[in-house]
């Protein structure tokens, strides 16, 4: 069975349009409605409603400042959820603050945007700070074709030739961007249709919705070895009304899991990545760099 790992998140520029302190307040939103404050705030709030949901966050320049505005019995709360695996912290920026403020270090390299990456990444994240994995979204379009073809988006990167194995780490790169497939954009103002499962109300879905789930998925296991598919539940600056995306993802694991063809979990990149490792698949090694990229 194809087990569809969930893994919400959140992609939020540290300065792009705005200055990183108009993004976390939320000021000058003519220019772009995003406020970062209202993302973690809403995000936390609602991993507390139900322990089964999962969120991991990157952007460590965002959470200090949230952090530093917090007491201390939500402080405590707040960690509470990083151990018990709701929430999870990944990338580099910001290590010493996950270790020192919330206990854990981060498992996993998260660099979904930027453009072009070099081998000697995979080494560092490999061989000096141990890392099992790293996971990114722009390759050359040709390079993308040619590995949804062959299903070589996932590999084994190794950073250097002359130190083989011992600097190398497996290495995703999503299929498509780093958003969700067509039809499972669930901010308030996105236009995926929702899930109508009351009898009582019009447009009742749930068939179809879920129908169109196993399709998505079916479409990208055709695509990725093993039986474990990863979808990236989110894209920039959302989560700014959490709970839009959670009810959605509540009842999609509920009526999938119901309809019985695949599996639909909420995960994170670190249960991903231990869900490959314990397939035992033979995975293509890449050397050198992934450049140019788009």
């Amino acid at each position: 069975m194809i087990n569809v790992h969930l893994v919400p998140h959140s992609h939020d520029d540290v300065g792009w349009l705005k200055t990183v302190d108009q993004y976390y307040v939320g000021a000058n939103n003519s220019i772009r409605g995003a406020c970062v404050q209202n993302v973690l705030d809403s995000v936390i709030s609602s991993l507390f409603e139900d322990k089964n949901r999962k969120f991991i966050y990157v952007e460590m320049a965002f959470f200090q400042r949230w952090w530093r505005q917090q007491s201390e019995a939500m402080k405590v709360k707040v960690k509470g959820l990083v151990d018990s695996g709701q929430l999870e912290f990944i990338q580099l920026w910001g290590i010493n603050l996950s270790k020192m403020n919330l206990g854990k270090l981060p498992r996993v390299g998260w660099q979904i945007d930027p453009f072009g990456h070099s081998a000697v990444q995979a080494y560092l994240l490999g061989a000096e700070l141990g890392f099992d994995s790293l996971f990114f979204a722009r390759i050359d379009y040709q390079d993308r074709a040619k590995r949804l073809k062959e299903k070589t988006l996932e590999v084994v990167w190794r950073g250097s030739k002359s130190l083989g194995s011992s600097s190398q780490i497996f290495t995703g790169i999503f299929p498509r961007h780093y958003d969700p497939p067509d039809g499972f954009t669930f901010e308030i103002n996105d236009v995926s249709a929702p899930i109508q499962d009351d009898f009582l109300l019009f447009d009742y879905n749930v068939q179809e919705r879920v129908n169109d789930f196993v399709a998505a998925a079916l479409a990208q296991a055709n695509v990725t070895r093993t039986n474990h598919i990863m979808w990236l539940m989110g894209t920039d600056f959302r989560y700014q009304y959490a709970n839009s995306w959670f009810r959605q993802m509540d009842k999609f694991i509920h009526y999938v899991n119901k309809d019985g063809r695949v599996n639909a979990l909420y995960s994170t990149p670190s249960i991903y990545t231990d869900a490959k490792y314990a397939a035992n698949e033979e995975w293509p090694i890449k050397t050198e760099d992934f450049f140019p990229s788009v």
